[in-house]
């Protein structure tokens, strides 16, 4: 989980697709209409506003064209209707019938590329995004220019496991005010965050506030179990990780409670030709002290591919 400055005029730049067999998505671009399109997923629960203005604004000075969009059941985009999850089955893995998985994340991954004109496109994907994205470049390589997988894992349930005390706080019932939402979200980041790379907590304070009141408050918090559940229905992933084709860099903190770093190693040993590093200090969160490492990190990588072909509209 991250944070990003919220400014009021920062809404007027949300776009919206509606995928033809799919939901409707929110996103954003920014950049040059010349740049090599670059494709954010943002992780479980959190929306396209949590990856660091800092690490877009980074990303667009070097010359990319930085697309960011709302997960279904996240931010502004759709919600899907299906049941959430109770608690008992969260706790046990045991997905509602019927429940969307990744695959279905990524096809509407694929469906915003499609809608933006986007041929290949570099994909970098933090946490859940990580997993999104790595679903898309086993199943559409043509589309993939580079891979770049930050705190995810693979699905088994061998490694990357969430601690105990992780799951029980994912577990808990939705807040019910935009306060105690902002509660639980400084706390959970005091969990998962990190003491080398610590948090800027007016700047999570406000972005917490932002993420409320961007998915609808209250009505919106079915979403989070909804993806879980997608998580939990795809299951353990590693043959499909095979498939990659595209030159692929996983990135992973040391101290990560959410995703334990056995999950990027795991990853980079199923991706053909992967790289990992292993950053020290680093939890489950894009803190500031660690934004310019990620960029370089994904601008050196993406400079190792051909220019991709397809520009966003």
């Amino acid at each position: 989980m991250t944070a990003t400055e919220q400014r009021p005029a920062e809404v007027d730049a949300d776009r919206f697709v509606d995928l033809p067999a799919g939901p409707r998505i929110c996103h954003r671009v920014d950049g040059p209409a010349d740049g090599e399109p670059l494709l954010l997923i943002a992780g479980l629960g959190i929306d396209l506003t949590s990856w660091p203005q800092p690490m877009v604004d980074g990303l667009v000075a070097r010359g990319f064209r930085v697309v960011r969009f709302d997960n279904r059941d996240v931010g502004r985009s759709s919600r899907i209707g299906t049941p959430p999850p109770g608690r008992l089955r969260q706790l046990l893995a045991r997905p509602r019938p019927g429940a969307y998985d990744l695959t279905d994340m990524a096809a509407d991954t694929v469906g915003l590329l499609d809608a933006l004109g986007i041929g290949r496109v570099h994909l970098v994907g933090m946490s859940m995004g990580g997993m999104i994205a790595q679903v898309v470049a086993a199943r559409h390589p043509a589309r993939v220019a580079t891979l770049t997988s930050i705190f995810s894992t693979t699905g088994s349930r061998r490694v990357g496991q969430p601690a105990r005390s992780t799951i029980l706080r994912l577990a808990a019932a939705a807040p019910r005010t935009v306060e105690e939402s902002v509660t639980r979200h400084l706390a959970m980041l005091g969990h998962i965050g990190s003491t080398t790379f610590p948090p800027d907590d007016e700047l999570e304070r406000a972005w917490a506030v932002g993420l409320w009141e961007r998915g609808g408050g209250v009505r919106a918090r079915a979403g989070v179990p909804r993806q879980i559940s997608a998580i939990q229905a795809s299951g353990d992933r590693t043959a499909e990780l095979r498939r990659i084709t595209a030159p692929t860099l996983v990135v992973h903190g040391d101290r990560d409670p959410m995703v334990h770093p056995t999950g990027g190693r795991a990853t980079a040993d199923a991706v053909p030709g992967a790289r990992h590093v292993e950053i020290a200090g680093m939890g489950h969160h894009i803190a500031p002290g660690v934004v310019e490492r990620l960029v370089a990190l994904v601008t050196d990588h993406a400079r190792t591919s051909p220019t991709t072909t397809g520009a966003p509209r």
